[in-house]
């Protein structure tokens, strides 16, 4: 399972390291994509499928919303294979799209990782902690129906 919070720092050529704790439950094969809120995600090969259905609801209709999320994650996702020292390269299509500059995050979130901005991050954060408590209320609610 992929916890915790990493500071990492962008090199020349886009290229990062992947905390080590991250790359050994991702495996050799990892997607990288355009994820929401201006981040990156990082998922394991295996995950990869079960992540794309949750996003599409496991529908078999193909109407516009489920073709609208094949296009900002399909399109932009990118098989990356960490070299002998856990280092990716991240395209520059998803530098731009995330805005990441010299110091970046990785978040681990469950079966994925978030990769953001040092300062983006930090914004989020704060939106975050700040409404903890009503995020887990509206949960439970949706939970109850």
């Amino acid at each position: 399972m992929l916890l915790g919070t990493y500071p990492a720092k962008l090199a020349s050529g886009h290229r990062i390291s992947v905390p080590f704790q991250f790359r050994q439950e991702l495996g050799e094969k990892i997607i990288l994509a355009r994820w929401y809120e201006g981040c990156l995600v990082l998922v394991g090969r295996e995950f990869w499928k079960a992540l794309y259905k949750r996003l599409t609801g496991e529908t078999n209709l193909i109407v516009n919303p489920v073709r609208d999320t094949e296009r900002f994650i399909l399109a932009s996702a990118y098989e990356v294979f960490p070299d002998e020292q856990g280092r990716i390269v991240i395209p520059e299509r998803l530098v731009e799209y995330s805005g990441l500059k010299d110091d970046v995050y990785f978040i681990g979130l469950g079966e994925k990782a978030e990769i953001w901005d040092k300062n983006s991050w930090e914004e989020k954060e704060k939106e975050v902690v700040a409404n903890a408590s009503e995020y887990i209320e509206q949960l439970a609610k949706n939970f109850k129906k």
